[in-house]
């Protein structure tokens, strides 16, 4: 996991393009991605397989609802630009799970 300080961000930016995308193939809202850098617990990883041209993260997080999410970005300017999201898988799930039992 990267130890990098969200706190310096102050917003979202979106393409439209990803914005429709998460809707239409994952059926994940805008204010769902947003949601999971605001509750607790939030899992940042380095997606270093996709980061050709810049810098990609992602998180294992979770909505105001609890569904847990997986969502990759890359930060611009102090905004949170995301790229992708969907639900996590069940990989995905075991390790959100173990590293969040407290």
């Amino acid at each position: 996991m990267k130890d990098i300080n969200l706190q310096n961000c102050i917003g979202f930016e979106w393409d439209r393009w990803n914005f429709d995308k998460n809707w239409s193939k994952h059926k994940v809202s805008h204010l769902e991605c947003e949601q999971v850098f605001f509750n607790r617990p939030l899992l940042l990883f380095d997606d270093t397989k996709h980061s050709r041209e810049e810098v990609r993260m992602y998180v294992l997080g979770k909505t105001n609802t609890g569904r847990l999410l997986f969502v990759v970005f890359t930060v611009r300017n102090n905004l949170i630009r995301v790229i992708s999201a969907r639900n996590m898988n069940k990989k995905e799930q075991v390790i959100y799970e173990s590293n969040t039992s407290f």
